[in-house]
């Protein structure tokens, strides 16, 4: 009897990378512009993602930049007297403004404190009770001429009352914008007054804006001097003094204030120095990042969305396609290995292009604004791969839809 002959089995099917590669490609220029739609969603979220973290990181080192230079040159000292001592009084000298800017580094410095005032000592327009709109709710501030100017007040019309103003108690006053809105003044060529209770003030000047102490543009500011000849000293604290200095010279200045204020009672005040610019500028920035993050996910998501609706689409269009591949031999993981490839590269290529977006959006803002562009490059390299992922995981389910096709009922539609 003659022996059998053995047959050599049969090799599965095999699909090698470049085949991969080139079956996925052929598959995205089939149809050009729907592959350039389908990217496009991976395009704005990756594009939105680096242009949110370059831009935060951009603002950011500018946030940081103004508020050195604004808080690090400044100092606050606070009255304490009346906690040292029942009979201190106000604790500030007359000359408080002049003896803190004979220190070297000290560029304003004023005193200042909001005025108690009556009931009926309202700031009206009118002398009358109920006339030209009663203010009940507008402060007033005591402040010597150095306040303003440490403030950085910038005037939309006027000017600031000097040190003669408040050498002569002059019943002078400046208001900010939101005041004289309230009370109906809307140009000092009339030489308009306002009444706090039945005494008269010139205005003077309306600040427009200021670097410090915004709470002043809704508040009505007189001389120290007039002040305490008409309400006289506060007697419980509340009195402080704004300084300004040069950038480096606060810690010193606030070591140097109180003994320069009064020899004789250094303790009678309380520097509160500047804060800790980089404990703050994390705090905003980590909530920015966390915010834009948000944002940055959000958009990522809706290009994934449209990712899988569109591959969808593909494999539903491509029936015919997976079930002729099925009959030749091309098992369920290769249908899934070349849709996710598509849907892979598409996400990839639309990562690349969205970093490029991205970046070069920074930059423009930065140019525009005259800013230092800062991208960090841990950035700029997780774009495309975040592109990438986004593809990938937005492809799984068509894939796995494709994979599940069977050749036969393919071959019938």
């Amino acid at each position: 009897m003659r022996r059998a002959r053995r047959t050599n089995p049969i090799r599965p099917s095999v699909f090698a990378w470049h085949d991969v590669l080139s079956e996925s490609l052929a598959g995205m220029l089939q149809r050009p512009g729907r592959s350039a739609l389908t990217a496009l969603g991976t395009v704005l979220g990756v594009g939105t993602f680096v242009a949110i973290l370059g831009l935060t990181a951009t603002t950011s080192s500018q946030i940081d930049t103004r508020f050195n230079a604004l808080s690090a040159t400044e100092v606050t000292i606070e009255d304490i007297g009346h906690e040292q001592s029942e009979f201190a009084g106000l604790a500030f000298p007359t000359d408080a403004d002049a003896r803190i800017e004979r220190l070297n580094g000290v560029e304003h410095a004023g005193v200042f404190w909001p005025v108690r005032l009556e009931a009926e000592e309202a700031v009206r327009s009118s002398a009358v009770v109920g006339g030209g709109g009663a203010q009940n709710t507008t402060d007033v501030v005591a402040a010597s001429p150095g306040v303003l100017a440490a403030a950085g007040a910038r005037l939309a019309e006027g000017r600031l009352y000097d040190a003669y103003a408040s050498d002569q108690a002059a019943p002078v006053a400046v208001i900010g914008t939101g005041v004289a809105d309230r009370l109906g003044i809307t140009t000092l060529e009339t030489n308009p007054a306002i009444f706090i209770g039945n005494r008269p003030f010139t205005v003077i000047g309306i600040v427009a804006g200021t670097e410090r102490k915004a709470d002043l543009l809704l508040s009505v500011v007189v001389p120290r001097s007039t002040a305490e000849r008409i309400w006289g000293t506060p007697t419980s604290g509340g009195a402080k003094m704004l300084v300004t200095t040069s950038l480096g010279a606060a810690p010193q200045i606030g070591h140097e204030a109180p003994t320069a204020l009064r020899p004789d009672h250094p303790e009678y005040f309380k520097v509160i120095p500047p804060p800790d610019p980089k404990t703050l500028r994390g705090q905003v920035g980590d909530d920015l990042n966390r915010l834009f993050l948000l944002l940055a996910a959000i958009c990522l998501v809706i290009g994934a969305v449209g990712i899988a609706n569109t591959t969808l689409v593909a494999v539903l269009e491509r029936t015919g396609e997976i079930g002729l591949r099925r009959a030749l031999g091309a098992r369920g993981r290769h249908i899934t290995v070349q849709f996710l490839a598509e849907s892979g590269a598409l996400g990839a290529l639309g990562g690349l292009v969205g970093t490029s977006l991205g970046v070069l959006t920074v930059v423009l803002v930065a140019v525009v604004r005259d800013w230092t562009p800062v991208v960090h490059p841990a950035t700029a390299a997780a774009a495309p791969a975040i592109g990438l992922a986004t593809g990938l995981v937005a492809g799984l389910y068509p894939a796995w839809r494709a994979a599940r096709i069977q050749p036969a009922e393919a071959l019938r539609r």
